[in-house]
């Protein structure tokens, strides 16, 4: 623990007032994502070694809690697999976090991001050691920082993870006063999926059948756009293969970036970003019955209420924000098979 801090000492020190911001990395850093972002370059795309890999999902709460709210900030996207440099719009900047002691991928993803760095920005940080990972956190907070002054907004504050709180437990209220969730009626349901949105979504879409509504939805993503499938459904290998190949497939034939959350995880990490940031995301929830369930201590409620509450709170708040949101929900988990063959069938 002593080294560890040790060497992430050398970072404070570097990010310190007295450092000129020419040699300060955590201004540097900073500096770049707030400028890119106030020049359309705000999908800031991760891309990791191996041995630091789950940086990610901590640097998408970071970024995305910080700078998303007042109609601006950073999207990041952690986790979607890399692709040949001409799928990527214009929107993009990278960061590559490199771990130099993984020499075995060095090459290969070293001469990717030089690839990349030929039509967009890339930031690289090299670790020698994960000894280093404080130092990777500390430059990415100052930097956050850093960003939100450039871009505009207060990084200290959370607003928006609030308004979902608040959505969230009225309907936690109204079960505990009636024993049940409000009825809720969807406006088309089709082999064992069933569509929910309000007024101004469902009159943007056609009434035709599951296809047509999904390759609609899908088609209202354009250039600077980003895709966002917000998954309240198991975190299971099965299911994250799954929508990582779908979030691919999306990415590669329109040419958007794509983000996958597991709820109600990313409530409070890119769900800040998706309520009060750019109103540039198109979403589409997957919901499900949980086949096991369990009673939630000394309330007339289980567990899988309150995850159905949650996820009806942050589809109201996204439509409440004029967002382009559809819930799809699913009569079993297994029923992901078709909606994954209604993507499939949107590209056609």
């Amino acid at each position: 623990l002593g080294a560890f801090l040790d060497s992430t000492a050398l970072m404070v020190r570097s990010c310190a007032a007295g450092t000129p911001p020419s040699a300060n990395p955590g201004v540097q850093l900073g500096a770049l994502l707030g400028v890119a972002a106030k020049h359309g370059r705000d999908k800031l795309t991760i891309i990791a070694s191996p041995g630091l890999a789950d940086a990610g999902a901590w640097l998408e709460q970071l970024i995305a809690e910080s700078t998303g709210k007042q109609g601006h900030g950073i999207i990041p996207v952690d986790g979607e697999a890399v692709g040949a440099p001409d799928v990527y719009g214009t929107d993009r900047i990278f960061a590559y976090l490199r771990l130099a002691s993984e020499p075995q991928q060095d090459a290969g993803v070293a001469a990717l991001a030089a690839a990349l760095a030929a039509a967009h920005p890339v930031a690289t940080m090299t670790l020698h050691d994960t000894m280093q990972l404080g130092q990777l956190f500390f430059a990415w907070e100052f930097a956050t920082a850093v960003a939100g002054s450039v871009i505009g907004i207060d990084p200290f504050d959370q607003p928006d993870v609030e308004a979902s709180k608040i959505a969230t437990r009225k309907l936690t209220d109204a079960v505990a006063a009636t024993g049940r969730l409000p009825d809720e009626t969807p406006f088309l349901t089709e082999d064992g999926i069933s569509l929910f949105a309000d007024p101004a979504n469902v009159g943007a879409l056609p009434h035709t059948g599951l296809d047509a509504v999904i390759k609609a939805h899908l088609a209202r993503a354009s250039a600077g756009d980003y895709v966002a499938l917000l998954a309240y459904i198991e975190r299971n290998a099965a299911h994250i293969a799954a929508l990582g190949t779908l979030r691919s497939a999306i990415r590669d034939h329109r040419h958007v970036a794509t983000c996958v959350g597991f709820g109600p995880r990313f409530l409070h990490s890119t769900g800040q970003a998706y309520k009060g940031g750019p109103n540039s995301g198109v979403f589409l929830q997957i919901t499900t019955s949980d086949p096991a369930d369990l009673p939630v201590p000394g309330a007339n409620y289980t567990f899988g209420t309150v995850k159905a509450a949650q996820a009806r709170g942050d589809l109201a708040v996204l439509e409440e924000r004029g967002r382009r949101a559809l819930r799809v929900h699913l009569s079993s988990p297994d029923a992901l098979h078709r909606l994954a063959d209604a993507i499939t069938r949107s590209f056609t």
